[in-house]
């Protein structure tokens, strides 16, 4: 079975005022963690950009063979790039993925690309139903029409993907807690406060030995 690795990378961050993906933590770009953490999870891996000028950025320290791709259309969405990734992927089933995640757990990531098989979607969800599709594993051609269908209806908000969908299975953040006992696979950076937490999480790994699920 092969399998694809899909890392959206194409959102602009206003608080901290240029690419997300490119943000410094810890001497590297948040990406970079991202693609460390997963290394080896799928056959390949891809990454979705917005522009060009993006492209070459990322261009200019990813290394082969994995792939910079860009949005195929200018509508700056997460369903665009889950769009554009799954067009792209050449995997039967293909894992879904921020660029914001730098804690994300390669043992979470390769249990829901598992559970995907014979299945439309394996995604997480919280005790209140709150659903994690951007760290998700899909079915991709599935997951390809059914983000198309949102798009040409003009729905680009992730559930309504996820709507398009037969057979998706939730898994409880209860059972992925089993693997990852705080959860810190879905943190996101998404402030200097959570980038400053991010950073001491790391000091914390370096300096006590404290380790992280993969």
């Amino acid at each position: 079975m092969k399998t694809s690795a899909i890392i959206l990378a194409g959102g602009f961050s206003k608080r901290f005022g240029h690419d997300k993906g490119l943000v410094d933590l810890a001497g590297k770009p948040l990406v970079l963690h991202v693609l460390d953490r997963i290394a080896k999870v799928a056959n390949e891996t891809l990454i979705v950009v917005s522009s060009a000028g993006q492209k070459d950025v990322f261009m200019s320290f990813i290394k082969a063979p994995i792939k910079v791709l860009i949005d195929q259309h200018s509508q700056r969405s997460p369903i665009v790039g889950a769009l554009t990734g799954f067009k792209h992927a050449s995997g039967e089933y293909s894992l879904l993925l921020p660029c914001d995640t730098p804690f994300v757990s390669k043992k979470v990531a390769s249990l829901l690309l598992d559970l995907c098989v014979n299945k439309g979607a394996v995604i997480p969800r919280w005790p209140n139903r709150y659903i994690e599709p951007l760290q998700a594993a899909y079915h991709t051609e599935s997951a390809l029409n059914a983000s198309e269908t949102a798009y040409k209806g003009k729905r680009l908000a992730m559930r309504f993907m996820v709507d398009n969908l037969s057979g998706v299975r939730y898994v409880s953040t209860l059972v992925l807690q089993q693997i990852d006992p705080r959860l810190m696979t879905f943190f996101n950076v998404n402030t200097t406060e959570d980038l400053k937490k991010a950073e001491s999480m790391l000091k914390r790994l370096n300096t006590y030995s404290f380790s992280l699920p993969r």
